[in-house]
């Protein structure tokens, strides 16, 4: 009875918004909406990802983009049920715009909207051939006599690049530029992606030997082809890269591996980019429409510079670069930096036997794995998610349908909890010396991951050698200065060392922008990543969205992708249709671009 009320209440209000905005009423569909109030749209009003906040922004919104969307037919998802709890209704919706199909979720409080989250799921007349309409693949009949499927690719492979150009070039074979890849591949959008290192997930393979996925299984897969149900729950790295070449291969993507970017340049004139590549010692010069930067979050080596590098007499490497703990034996190995990469890069040193010390410069947030997996992701992705009817694609739409501007709220009881159950875990590591944070509001990793990427561990092991003292710990002071053979830090203490890795991170993505392309275009872009939340690294004014992620850039025809694997499988998604659509010729004008107000 309940759920029937609830859809009945959340019917009630889609009818009126449907008749409403059939009817361009705009004040009454604001009538509909709540004093506070969100409207996360993904493409299918706006052709941007934008976060309309409160009515004024909503009203804005509508009146630049309601005659052209011209939405119609919002009704509830039949294939789900309304739901009802504390008050607030929660229900999955289905519509159309002048163009596309598009899916989403309300949440109605006291009757009206709450938060909406719009997002396109495809254009019409440019559907993905799946289920009933996927291709026959036989060829007999008429068709017998024509090239084979192994033909056809073969002819394809040599063909892309050298007497026919890709629409889309994807600079980066990582998850990112991989599941981009497949996405386009499906849409029927030429797409070629050039990678540096030889295979497909040497991205992965290439990291330090005790790298393994943090996040779950569940949150993990690509699009199209999941993970099989006896993956482990966190991958080791050179499985994760097996995947991806595996992956590349049976989504018959167009990959080529030992190539480089050396420079590029965009044409108005022409709406052409013309990328100079460097293929297995040989100079290419490539004229795609679109190019994307699917370098990567975790690409663009971030090392500080610090007084005394020059005379330092032992080995210096970023963490990018450090290969694991072979032939450190003996030695005595400074680590800088406690984010993930320092933790995994510390406990595999220890466990080899080598002295190794932390270097600890500001707090950092831990999280055990164990509590995330229950507390945080458990609810959407786990198998006591799957058996409640969450599949993959569902807890994906609903992580996005909470607006940025609110989902600390909703992040802040989680870690609460986290930080109340592991009370003893917390104690012993900063009675260890380690200091803590949960954020500048208590809201936890998430939170953190989304405003600046870095500040946190999750936590598979590393901690408790922290505490054991199998890694040593010297915090609360920055880097003054290397010596010959040691790190001093400002307050004074000095820490011996044959080597010196920096776990310090890595650089805003449009660092690439101005390698590949130039300074000026970089700084056209700005800073990419981060929500303007005017918190450590994440400096404002408030944005609403992440930075030059996954939509379009001040730059004509630039985009950039990356993330963890579940943002790269969710938002490549996106993606696509917006370069599959401007392949098409549609009518794409981008309504709420981003301004730039930070350059790195």
């Amino acid at each position: 009875m309940l759920d029937t009320t609830a859809a009945a209440q959340a019917n009630s209000v889609l009818n009126r918004l449907d008749e409403a905005l059939t009817q361009g009423d705009i004040d009454a569909a604001l009538e509909l909406f709540a004093g506070e109030c969100y409207w996360r749209d993904m493409l299918t009003f706006t052709w941007n990802i934008t976060t309309a906040e409160g009515k004024r922004d909503i009203r804005d919104m509508l009146s630049n983009c309601l005659d052209r969307a011209k939405p119609h037919d919002w009704a509830l998802d039949e294939r789900e049920t309304a739901t009802e709890t504390d008050g607030i209704i929660e229900a999955w919706i289905v519509f159309e715009t002048a163009v596309a199909r598009g899916s989403g979720f309300v949440r109605i409080k006291d009757g009206l909207i709450w938060t909406l989250l719009t997002t396109m799921d495809e254009l019409k007349g440019y559907e993905e051939p799946l289920g009933e309409s996927r291709p026959l693949g036989a060829k007999h009949g008429d068709d017998q006599g024509k090239p084979t499927w192994k033909e056809e690719r073969e002819h394809e492979l040599a063909s892309l690049g050298v007497d026919t150009q890709p629409y889309v070039l994807i600079i980066g074979g990582g998850q990112g530029g991989i599941a981009l890849g497949a996405r386009l591949r499906q849409l029927g959008v030429p797409a070629l992606i050039i990678e540096k290192n030889e295979r497909a997930g040497d991205s992965w393979r290439k990291r330090y030997k005790s790298l393994c996925l943090h996040d779950p299984v569940w949150y993990d897969h690509l699009p199209y082809i999941k993970f099989p149900r006896n993956w482990p729950v966190f991958a080791p790295k050179d499985k994760i890269g097996d995947w991806l070449e595996m992956y590349s291969r049976v989504m018959e993507l167009n990959f080529w591996g030992s190539t480089e970017a050396r420079r590029a340049s965009y044409d108005k004139a022409s709406g052409t980019w013309t990328v100079v590549v460097e293929r297995d010692g040989e100079e290419i010069t490539l004229k795609p429409r679109q190019l994307v930067l699917a370098t990567g979050m975790s690409a663009k080596p971030n090392v500080p510079n610090i007084e005394g590098q020059e005379v330092f007499e032992g080995v210096q490497q970023h963490s990018s670069e450090h290969p694991g703990p072979d032939g450190m034996q003996g030695k005595k190995v400074a680590v800088i930096g406690s984010n993930n990469s320092s933790h995994d890069i510390c406990a595999a040193l220890a466990e080899a036997g080598v002295d190794v010390t932390m270097i600890q410069r500001s707090s950092t947030h831990i999280s055990r794995s164990e509590s995330l997996m229950k507390y945080a992701l458990g609810p959407l992705y786990s198998e006591e998610a799957l058996a409640n009817g969450i599949t993959t694609e569902k807890a994906d739409m609903l992580f996005a349908s909470i607006p940025y501007a609110i989902l600390a709220d909703f992040q802040k009881p989680i870690f609460d909890e986290i930080r109340k159950v592991d009370a003893d875990f917390y104690d012993k590591l900063e009675n260890a010396g380690f200091m803590l944070d949960f954020g500048p509001d208590d809201s936890g990793l998430f939170m953190k991951y989304l405003r600046r990427a870095s500040g946190y561990y999750i936590d598979v092991g590393a901690s408790q050698m922290i505490i054991d003292g199998k890694i040593k710990l010297e915090s609360g002071s920055e880097v003054a200065r290397l010596t010959r053979n040691s790190v001093q830090l400002e307050d004074g203490r000095e820490i011996p060392a044959d080597v010196v890795i920096y776990a310090t991170g890595y650089g805003s993505m449009n660092g690439w922008a101005a390698d590949l392309i130039s300074q000026e275009v970089a700084d056209k872009v700005g800073k990419v990543w981060g929500l303007g939340s005017d918190t450590p690294k994440d400096p404002g004014p408030w944005e609403g969205e992440q930075r030059n992620m996954w939509k379009p850039t001040q730059q004509e025809a630039l985009w950039f992708h990356g993330g963890n694997l579940a943002q790269s499988r969710f938002y490549s998604h996106f993606l696509a249709l917006q370069l599959k659509a401007r392949m098409e010729g549609f009518a794409t004008p981008v309504y709420g671009q981003q301004e730039v107000h930070h350059t790195h």
